[in-house]
Parts: C-alpha cells; structure tokens; sequence
C-alpha cells in the first residue's frame, strides 16, 4: 500500500540526505518526493510517497524521528488532505489531433503553456486521479516528453473527506 508522510524539518543542509540514506539503508524506494519552504522561516515540509505495510511504516516513521533536524512525522494517508501535483506533458500534436487535445485541455482546466508545430505541451494541475486520468486520454495521442513533481499534502482542518464525498454524491444509494 502507498502511504503519503508529511515531515517537518528543520531547513538545514544534508536533512534530505539522511532522510533518503535512511531509506536506502532499509531497502525502500520513495515513489514520490517534494520538499519546500513550510509555513515559518528555517522549516521546509517534505512530502514523501512510499510504499509498505502499517506496521513497516510505522517502523520508519520512528526510524524517521530519531534523525537529526526531524520536527514531526505524520502518516497523512488516512486523513482527510488537500492533495496537488503539478505535471508538464509534451504531446505529438498533429493538424488532425490538435483541436481534441486542446478539448481535453479544457475539460481538465490544463494550461497550454508551449505550441510548436508539432507538439503541445500542457500544465496539468491537480490531484493523483485527476493527472492519472489525462493521462491516459494524452497517451492516445503519443506523449514526447513528462515532468512530474512529487504530490504535495495538507490536512484538512474542516475534516471533511472530500473522497468520501465524491463517492457518496456521485453514486447516492437507492432506496
């Protein structure tokens, strides 16, 4: 299972390097990784998707705290989040195909941020569903070139479970 973890560090040199030579020490791969500037000077957040069970992340997450610099680590994977990430995609665009990727555009609130004779390229912000799903139309279409940052977390403070209402609105129960 992927677990999203949110860290806060002290914004010192080499933090994210024994962050990752702790990962490596233990055999994980991160899937996803974005650190920036947190809410107060000298503290960065990182972000990090990864891969295993509860318990081997729990492990981790004490592993985690017992390096220097850590302020908190907190399994977010379960919790209600505003989830973002950020990708540029380069795609072949013909004379026939360039007016349905440009639709697809639209449909997706995606930026045409380059043209060329050949090619578009589209910024796609948004949550994991919301990239994968594009994705998949753009891959009709011959995808040249991706960039992709890492996902990006926040907890909800409302609480309120935005997937849960996804589901619940999308599909009401019949009574």
């Amino acid at each position: 299972m992927k677990h999203t973890l949110s860290v806060i560090v002290e914004d010192e040199s080499g933090v994210l390097s024994r962050i990752s030579g702790l990962f490596a020490r233990r055999g994980f791969n991160i899937d996803s990784l974005a650190v920036g500037p947190a809410e107060k000077q000298g503290i960065s957040r990182v972000t990090m998707i990864v891969r295993g069970d509860n318990r081997t992340i729990e492990q981790l997450i004490k592993q985690l705290n017992k390096l220097i610099n850590i302020i908190e680590v907190k399994n977010i994977t379960n919790l209600p989040c505003v989830e973002r990430e950020l990708v540029l995609f380069k795609v072949f665009a013909s004379n026939k195909s360039r007016s349905y990727l440009l639709e697809i555009a639209k449909v997706f609130r995606a930026k045409v941020v380059d043209v060329s004779f050949e090619s578009l390229t589209l910024e796609v912000t948004g949550d994991p569903g919301k990239i994968f799903a594009i994705q998949q139309l753009l891959s009709q279409y011959k995808i040249l070139q991706i960039a992709r940052t890492g996902k990006i977390a926040l907890i909800r403070e409302s609480n309120v479970n935005t997937e849960f209402l996804k589901r619940t609105l999308s599909y009401p129960h019949i009574s």
